[in-house]
C-alpha cells in the first residue's frame, strides 16, 4: 500500500484530524495533483485548532494554488489573457508569494489542462472553494467593500476576492439534537475485540446468549435465564468495554443506565426514574441493562444518608422483589469499589455472580498491544517483549503507552520533516514514562481481603494477590 492510499484511509477513519489532511495534501502536492491537494489542505484548515498548524497550511495552500495558476497559464491560448472571465468561471486573489518577493495572482478556473484532465470532478469538488472563500455571491450582486479589491489592469477591471478570516466555520443551532436524527459513531465490538477475560465471557454466554439459542434445553432443566452479574476490579481493565462487547455479541436489546438518568435532587424522583428504567427493560425482553459505577446507586445503606436509602431499597426491589423478576433480563453492574455496594445487592438472586476483572495477563497484554497498533503506521513490533515488560498494566495503561509512542514519532516528524514509522525503540521509551495504575487499587483491596473477607466474597482477589503479592 502506497503512502497516498494509506493516508486516504486514515482520513476516512478520522475525518476531523487536521494533521492527516495536511500530510495527505503534501503527498498530493508531490504527485502534482493540485486540485486534490487544495481540497485536502482546505479540509485540514477547517479542522485545525493549532494556530501554528493553521499558518503552515495557509502558506502551503498559497504555494499550491500558485502552481495551479502557473499550470493553467502555461497551456492557455494566447488570446485567453485578453478575455475577461465571468465571476462564475473564475476567482482571482492576490496574496504574498511565500517563495519569493512580490505577489501572486491566484486563478481558480475551470479552464486549462488540469480541469480538462479531471473533467466534471472539478465542479463536483467545488465545495472546497466555498469552504475557503465562503459562499459565492450571485452575479448581479457585487462584492462588499471589505471582501474585494478593485485593481486596474490595462483594458479591463479585475476584482480580487479575499479569503475569509475563519474559513469553514458554520453557525450551529443550539439545543439538543432530536434522538431520531443523531447517529452514533461508536463502532460495534464483540468478544473478539476483548483480550482475555475468558471466565467472564463464559458467564455471559451461559446467562444471556446461549439460553436464547437453546431455549428447549434450558427449559428442560428449568434453568433461569437472566439475573445479575457484578464486574469489579481496578479501573481501566475492561469492565465497561466488556459490557459494550456484550451488546455487540448478543441479539438482546442493550440499555445503558446512566447515573444522570436516575439521580434527581427532589425526593422520590430518583426512585421513580430507576423503576421506569427497569419497566422499560422488562417491556423489551430479552434485554440487557448496564449500570456503570453501580456503587453510586447501590451504596451501602449503613454508610449512606437517609436521603439515598430509598433509592437503594428501590434497586433491591427491582432486582428481586415480590412483584418483579429478572427472567430474560440480564443486569450487568460495574464498579471499582465492590466493598461500597450494599451487601443485599450482592446476595444470590440479585448480583449473584461477582466477577473479578483482574489486570490482563501476559497473553492478554500481547493481544492488546496488537489491537492498539493495528492499522497504525508502524514497523513490526515485538509485542511479546512489550507484554512481559508491562506486568500489572491495565488495558487503558497499554493504550496510553501506544499513544505516547505515536506522539513522540509525530513530534519528530513535525520537527524534521522526515516521515518514519513507529519503531520498537519508540515503544520502549514511552513505556519508561508510564507506571501501572492498578497498583493503588490492589493495595487497597489487599486490606479488604485481609480484614473483611469472612464470607469469602473476595476470594478471587485473594488468589490473585497470593500469586502476585510479592510484586505489589
Amino acid at each position: 500500500m502506497d503512502k497516498i492510499n494509506w493516508l486516504e484511509q486514515m482520513a476516512q477513519k478520522q475525518p476531523e484530524d487536521a494533521q492527516t489532511w495536511f500530510w495527505l495534501g503534501k503527498e498530493y502536492e508531490a504527485a502534482e495533483r493540485w486540485l486534490d491537494a487544495i481540497q485536502a489542505f482546505s479540509k485540514g484548515l477547517t479542522y485545525a485548532q493549532d494556530d501554528a498548524l493553521r499558518g503552515e497550511i495557509v502558506a502551503v495552500l498559497s504555494q499550491v494554488t500558485a502552481r495551479l495558476q502557473q499550470s493553467a497559464a502555461a497551456s492557455a491560448p494566447a488570446d485567453a489573457a485578453a478575455s475577461t472571465p465571468s465571476p462564475a468561471e473564475s476567482r482571482l486573489e492576490s496574496r504574498p508569494d511565500t517563495s519569493g518577493g512580490g505577489t501572486v495572482t491566484e486563478l481558480f478556473s475551470g479552464r486549462g489542462p488540469e480541469a480538462a484532465e479531471h473533467g466534471d470532478r472539478f465542479e463536483e469538488r467545488a465545495d472546497w472553494r466555498d469552504e475557503l472563500f465562503g459562499e459565492r455571491k450571485p452575479e448581479d450582486d457585487g462584492p462588499d467593500e471589505d471582501e474585494a479589491d478593485v485593481r486596474r489592469v490595462p483594458g479591463k477591471q479585475v476584482t480580487a476576492f479575499r479569503p475569509k478570516v475563519h474559513p469553514g466555520l458554520q453557525v450551529v443551532a443550539g439545543g439538543k439534537e432530536p434522538a431520531s436524527e443523531r447517529k452514533s459513531d461508536i463502532p460495534v465490538i464483540t468478544f473478539e475485540h476483548v483480550a482475555g477475560l475468558k471466565d467472564l465471557k463464559k458467564t455471559i454466554q451461559m446467562k444471556i446468549i446461549r439460553p436464547f439459542f437453546n431455549q428447549g434445553l434450558f427449559s428442560k432443566f428449568r434453568k433461569k435465564t437472566g439475573g445479575g452479574v457484578l464486574l469489579y476490579g481496578p479501573p481501566g481493565c475492561g469492565k465497561t468495554y466488556m459490557a459494550r462487547a456484550t451488546a455487540g455479541e448478543c441479539r438482546a436489546k442493550f440499555i445503558t443506565v446512566h447515573i444522570t438518568d436516575i439521580l434527581d435532587p427532589y425526593i422520590g424522583i430518583s426512585e421513580r426514574n430507576l423503576k421506569e428504567a427497569f419497566d422499560k427493560a422488562r417491556a423489551q425482553r430479552p434485554s440487557v441493562m448496564f449500570f456503570d459505577e453501580v456503587d453510586a446507586i447501590g451504596f451501602n445503606r449503613s454508610k449512606s444518608s437517609s436521603l439515598t436509602r430509598g433509592l437503594v431499597d428501590t434497586f433491591l426491589h427491582e432486582m428481586d422483589g415480590i412483584d418483579s423478576d429478572t427472567d430474560h433480563l440480564l443486569i450487568i453492574g460495574a464498579t471499582n469499589m465492590p466493598w461500597d455496594v450494599d451487601n443485599a445487592l450482592k446476595r444470590p438472586g440479585r448480583f449473584d455472580r461477582l466477577v473479578f476483572v483482574e489486570p490482563p495477563d501476559v497473553e492478554a497484554r500481547e493481544h492488546i498491544f496488537a489491537l492498539q497498533m493495528h492499522e497504525r503506521y508502524a514497523e513490526k513490533l515485538d509485542t511479546a517483549k512489550l507484554a512481559k515488560a508491562t506486568e500489572f498494566f491495565s488495558g487503558a495503561d497499554i493504550a496510553n503507552v501506544c499513544e505516547r509512542a505515536v506522539e513522540r514519532v509525530l513530534m519528530e516528524i513535525l520537527e524534521t520533516g522526515v516521515e518514519r514509522p513507529v519503531r520498537m525503540r519508540d515503544m520502549e521509551e514511552a513505556l519508561a514514562e508510564v507506571q501501572p495504575s492498578t497498583l493503588d487499587w490492589l493495595r487497597t483491596a489487599k486490606n479488604y481481603v485481609k480484614y473483611a473477607n469472612q464470607g469469602g466474597m473476595y476470594n478471587d482477589i485473594e488468589r490473585y494477590l497470593r500469586k502476585h503479592g510479592k510484586h505489589i
